[in-house]
């Protein structure tokens, strides 16, 4: 055993610690004055409470006594720890945030420019999904106190000629007025596209077919458009 670099050893992992002589003494249940003197190389430990220091501060004993072992500088040890935390954080907080941009909606408004119907419509996008909504759709052009027995409300895509049918709600259980089936008409279209389509004027619309009791049948068109292209 070398004494003298046991004795600069124990001081060593005591200044490491952070501890002073007397918090150093009672966490072994011994003096200041018992400390001081391990470091001044008047005296050592006994070798049970060497096993102990060697345990807490994770060192071996033999090369200890040896006085080879070279005592980690706290400090240096929590620099390394957090570097590796703050690596750590940032890696999952750059993930949350590429998921959250990948997922992230933008709204434009939907409206009619039919002059005798009014709506209140939106459509949601991101880079994956697109979804539409409509609702509070109500007539206002002349007077209609008809009564249906079958109505049908459809949402097309247009383009061109072509209509492509997208979600249509229909009514037949009871006599009914347009303004009544209408109230509760919506349309909630989910995962519609899987990319937002650079709808133009009259890129969607609605279409109601009305069947009245004496099986005369009336259509409305609405032309709808987005406030500006996505």
């Amino acid at each position: 055993m070398k004494q003298d670099k046991v004795s600069e050893l124990i001081k060593k992992v005591r200044t490491s610690a952070g501890l002073s002589q007397e918090n150093f003494g009672k966490k072994y249940g011994v003096t200041y004055q018992a400390v001081s003197k391990w470091e001044n190389g008047k005296n050592l430990p006994d070798i049970a409470i060497l096993k102990e220091i060697c345990n807490d501060y994770n060192i071996d004993i033999n090369e200890f006594l040896n006085g080879n072992y070279k005592v980690k500088s706290k400090k240096f040890n929590f620099i390394i720890i957090f570097v590796i935390l703050l690596i750590l954080i940032l890696s999952v907080g750059s993930i949350f945030i590429l998921k959250n941009k990948k997922d992230e909606f933008e709204f434009k408004t939907i409206k009619t420019t039919c002059d005798n119907f009014d709506l209140y419509g939106s459509i949601a996008y991101s880079k994956n999904k697109t979804s539409i909504y409509i609702s509070n759709i109500t007539y206002c052009g002349i007077q209609n106190n008809n009564i249906y027995k079958e109505i049908e409300c459809t949402l097309y895509e247009v383009d061109g000629d072509i209509k492509t049918k997208i979600d249509s709600v229909i009514y037949n259980e009871k006599n009914i007025t347009l303004d009544e089936f209408l109230k509760d008409v919506k349309f909630n279209v989910e995962h519609y596209s899987s990319t937002c389509k650079m709808y133009k004027e009259n890129g969607l619309m609605l279409e109601i077919k009305a069947q009245d009791i004496d099986e005369q049948t009336t259509f409305y068109s609405l032309p709808l458009e987005l406030e500006d292209n996505c």
